[in-house]
């Protein structure tokens, strides 16, 4: 199975965009780890939307 394109480059871009990790750095990342990533980034950002 592969991994559609457009949402690898956006997993790459939230990630990049919020923690400045270099492209090939989360390229190197697996699947599973890069989607964690995306997971932590988004409760972060809902913790810091709503004021905690």
């Amino acid at each position: 199975m592969t991994y559609a394109l457009p949402r690898l480059r956006e997993e790459i871009a939230y990630i990049a965009y919020h923690f400045h990790w270099p492209r090939e750095e989360i390229l190197d990342l697996t699947h599973d780890e890069r989607r964690q990533w995306v997971a932590a980034i988004a409760r972060i950002n809902t913790r810091v939307n709503e004021g905690g």
